[in-house]
């Protein structure tokens, strides 16, 4: 058992919890032990786009945590919580509320490379220790500014005039960027305070919602449903990147792992496939010089 199950992850349900789901569920549909990984974490309180690799595709979780991801949110302006998000204990308060016009022109300073400062309340490691654990102990923990990149980020839909309670935005950013910082920050350029109160991803490098599951369709697949569009292939998850066709002799070097030299292509990261169309390798191609980034044990 092979590739992506891609879950609609509901609210409240951590990420550990939904491999859990999934884990249970192949073993309901008979498919016994399978090697079981997410390609990025939400939060108990986000919902959306949850890739979780199966068998061999898990060599892909690491390039998936890099993927740039897309994110929904709202932003509830005049209290900022000491999460940053709706289960947080209010920390600030502003009477103030900005504008659409105000919310509009702050957001262009938030585009491209930016630093932030992320929540403390986050699996990062502060002294080897994660910092939500410090945090809930009560000590005050000191989170470092950490360069990331936001793509795009406007208004996710049209407004009343006025005063704004909340706004809702969506955002396309670089692995590493957290939402609840950003609204954080939105909110202070808009001259007020806030926290995120939804949050829902929308893409994760080539998935999007459109590809999702949700839990009960998940469940049922573990009851006996069939897995038509449950399980997908490995290649769904390279398919943002170029496919490179090896002939016979070729993909055996690939699988040795040697180098190939004097195949006419672009530099870049590629994933190679024998004539059988079945995925052979991730490879990585160097002024002429192919090398394999990671292989795939996959038996026809």
């Amino acid at each position: 058992m092979h590739g992506w199950i891609i879950l609609d992850k509901p609210l409240g349900l951590g990420s550990a919890q939904a491999v859990a789901a999934v884990k249970r569920n192949l073993r309901e549909a008979g498919f016994g032990k399978v090697k079981v990984g997410h390609g990025g974490t939400l939060d108990p309180l986000a919902t959306g786009v949850l890739p979780i690799a199966l068998g061999e595709a898990t060599k892909l979780c690491g390039r998936m945590l890099d993927a740039s991801k897309t994110y929904d949110f709202t932003i509830c302006f005049g209290a900022e919580t000491s999460g940053l998000d709706a289960e947080g204990e209010v920390v600030a308060t502003s009477d103030h509320r900005p504008s659409l016009a105000q919310v509009e022109a702050a957001l262009a300073q938030f585009i491209g490379p930016i630093a932030q400062i992320p929540p403390a309340y986050s699996a990062i490691k502060v002294d080897g220790k994660r910092a939500y654990d410090l945090a809930r102990a009560g000590e005050v923990v000191e989170m470092k500014s950490r360069n990331v990149t936001v793509h795009d980020l406007y208004v996710h839909a049209d407004v009343t005039i006025g005063a704004l309670a909340s706004v809702t935005l969506t955002a396309d950013v670089s692995k590493g960027t957290y939402i609840r910082s950003l609204a954080r920050d939105i909110a202070h350029a808009v001259g007020t305070v806030g926290h995120v109160s939804m949050l829902r991803r929308t893409r994760a490098g080539p998935f999007n919602l459109e590809s999702a599951i949700s839990l009960d369709k998940l469940n049922a697949f573990g009851q006996g449903a069939d897995q038509e569009d449950i399980i997908l292939p490995i290649e769904a998850g390279l398919v943002d990147i170029p496919a490179l066709i090896l002939s016979p002799e070729q993909a055996r070097a690939v699988q040795q792992g040697r180098v190939l030299t004097g195949i006419a292509m672009k530099d870049g990261l590629h994933w190679a496939r024998g004539a059988d169309l079945r995925p052979i390798a991730l490879v990585q191609n160097v002024d002429g010089i192919l090398k394999t980034v990671r292989g795939f044990n996959l038996t026809p």
